[in-house]
């Protein structure tokens, strides 16, 4: 994590967003869906941050509301210090195309009517970059960089794979040179030999460019690949964020720990004990009061159920929200797992 605000280039802080479900009557409100809860992060140039949890806690919306493809509730968004909540629509849309993002389908975020020039040169068109020539040595230039080249520019998505699908849809978000890149998911709908190709395509992407980089996934493989820190959430709140080799190798919440100890292993011997999570997820149209993960964690406490836990810095870089580091006389959880999961390699 870098040591000053100046250096931030993404911040979200209370970051909100309730879907109401319905309409509602006389006597009962509409229903609300809480979506994301109160989050606060931060990402710097050239890094990447991973977002992780379980289905339905709230990743996606979280990443869309970092875009602001969606309105948030409440809070606050600052890309490069500039408040993207107050922005207008017109405004917005200037300060896009230094913000992309990269979808989960392959297919379904591509046009099949459109060939792969029209594809990554419509970014290009809709901000005004340059003359036709201009823009077609920018398209060749962007497809070479995810690998690809101009001999596929008149073939539609339909004759390509799944990786190479993904390479266009990089290369359409990337063709802007833009300053952030957020993938919703960006390598679950693919084999994990493509997988692997893809990831170390966005660690070169970053490196040669210094792009931000914020990951969505469930895969904590290829989040501990990618990422340099990594963010938990748990029904619309993150409840651990910190270095990723922090995380995965020492998790300082009770989530945290059985999220990393549900993952299989071809052995177990060296590992730590297992946390078993009990129940199912909570509804989030009813979360549970005080900290949301109470209901299924071994370690909770009466004070669990009524006051929800800040997010607080527990060491340098690592913040956690579980009363479990602020309760005298609480007991520690269990000595980590001393291995994690592990996806193609892991960052020097």
């Amino acid at each position: 994590m870098t040591d000053g605000p100046a250096k931030m280039l993404l911040t979200a802080t209370g970051l909100t967003k309730r879907f109401q479900i319905g309409s509602g009557s006389l006597f009962r409100p509409p229903r609300q869906v809480h979506a994301v809860d109160g989050v606060s992060l931060s990402l710097a140039a050239g890094e990447t941050l991973g977002i992780v949890g379980e289905s339905g806690c709230g990743k996606s919306t979280l990443s869309r509301l970092l875009m602001r493809l969606i309105e948030p509730t409440s809070g606050t968004i600052s890309f490069r210090g500039e408040d993207l909540t107050r922005l207008s629509p017109a405004e917005l849309r200037g300060v896009r195309r230094h913000m992309q993002i990269v979808f989960q389908d392959p297919f379904g975020s591509l046009n099949p009517r459109m060939t792969v020039r029209q594809i990554v040169d419509e970014p290009l068109r809709v901000h005004g970059q340059g003359s036709r020539a201009d823009r077609d040595a920018r398209i060749v230039e962007a497809l070479q960089v995810v690998g690809l080249g101009a001999h596929v520019l008149d073939r539609h998505p339909h004759e390509f794979s799944g990786g190479q699908r993904q390479r266009i849809g990089i290369a359409r978000a990337m063709v802007l040179n833009p300053a952030l890149l957020v993938g919703d998911e960006p390598v679950s709908a693919l084999d994990v030999s493509v997988r692997a190709q893809i990831l170390n395509l966005l660690r070169r992407i970053q490196s040669e460019t210094g792009v931000g980089l914020v990951i969505v996934s469930h895969d904590l493989g290829a989040i501990r690949y990618i990422c340099h820190r990594v963010a938990v959430m748990y029904l619309g709140r993150v409840v651990e964020e910190g270095p990723v080799e922090q995380i995965f190798r020492d998790p300082q919440h009770p989530y945290t720990r059985t999220l990393i100890s549900a993952v299989p292993v071809p052995r177990v011997t060296g590992r730590g004990p297992r946390l078993a999570v009990q129940g199912e997820i909570p509804s989030p149209l009813a979360p549970p009061p005080g900290c949301h993960f109470h209901t299924r964690c071994p370690f909770a406490m009466p004070v669990c159920r009524q006051i929800a836990p800040a997010l607080a810095e527990i060491a340098r870089g690592r913040r956690s929200a579980c009363h479990l580091h602020t309760q005298p006389g609480a007991a520690p959880i269990p000595p980590s797992p001393r291995t994690g999961p592990a996806g193609p390699s892991t960052r020097a």
